[in-house]
């Protein structure tokens, strides 16, 4: 985790500890990561909702997984629902 992971970073803090916007982006890009390869052509996955609960501080520096050196971080649920990638776009 480095400065650019901060609450003071993304706006959502004054304190210079991982800012939980930042843990939702990380439980987005594992969601998005284990999907990978495995869906039809021209389907995606979009967001759809996130249950999350950020439970303690991380210092600049530290590693941030599902633990860390003192233990769970974060825990919650992506939903990510698949969509006809062109369709999707269509509607914007």
């Amino acid at each position: 985790m480095g400065d650019d992971d901060t609450a003071v970073a993304f706006g959502s803090g004054d304190v210079p500890v991982l800012a939980t916007p930042r843990v939702v982006a990380l439980c987005e890009e594992a969601s998005v990561a284990a999907v990978d390869g495995h869906l039809p052509a021209g389907q995606t996955t979009v967001g759809m909702r996130i249950q999350l609960d950020h439970l303690q501080p991380n210092a600049v520096g530290s590693t941030v997984a599902v633990r860390d050196h003192r233990g769970l971080v974060a825990c919650g649920k992506v939903t990510r629902v698949m969509v006809d990638g062109e369709r999707f776009l269509d509607k914007l």
